[in-house]
């Protein structure tokens, strides 16, 4: 099994610190390799962003996405950047409120998964990236929806821990 992960937006929505607690839930507990990498604009806010991440149960030789089987899009931006990245016939995962995929042609599974209303709804809208988390695991089904719970217990402050953990829940039923 080897999956390549790619979730992309905008600056301050989360998606580097979405991809390690992926990396982080695959490797410390559901026992499989990974690595992650991430790349963002200058800017602190509002630029593109990405993070990408490869799960696998054999030694991971080439440490970068070449093309995604998987794609969660929270921007605009993110979809026309990085589409072209994506393997065709792969999922992609995005929010409807945010991106249009009117144009996208139908070489994607496309998965919509309204996070920011859901992150809305939570009461912050900063959980967003959670909400896709969830999403996402629950449709790769790379490892059970309680060990993404149990990496976020390790990376996210006690303050904001009980409503990440739901924010996943709610976007993994979603799916």
């Amino acid at each position: 099994m080897r999956a390549e992960i790619r979730i992309a937006g905008t600056g301050g929505m989360g998606v580097v610190l979405a991809g390690v607690i992926l990396g982080h839930a695959a490797v410390v507990y559901a026992g499989l390799e990974a690595v992650q990498s991430q790349s963002y604009g200058s800017e602190a806010r509002g630029t593109a962003a990405k993070s990408e991440v490869i799960i696998s149960d054999q030694p991971i030789k080439y440490p970068k996405v070449q093309e995604s089987d998987y794609f969660v899009v929270m921007s605009q931006k993110a979809l026309d950047m990085y589409l072209k990245g994506a393997k065709k016939g792969s999922v992609v995962i995005v929010d409807p409120d945010l991106v249009n995929t009117k144009k996208v042609k139908d070489d994607y599974e496309i998965v919509e998964v309204q996070a920011m209303k859901t992150a809305d709804e939570l009461g912050l809208r900063l959980v967003s990236n959670m909400v896709m988390l969830g999403a996402l695991v629950k449709k790769s089904g790379l490892f059970p929806i309680e060990t993404l719970e149990k990496a976020v217990t390790d990376l996210i402050s006690a303050k904001a821990l009980q409503i990440d953990i739901n924010a996943i829940k709610i976007g993994a039923r979603l799916v």
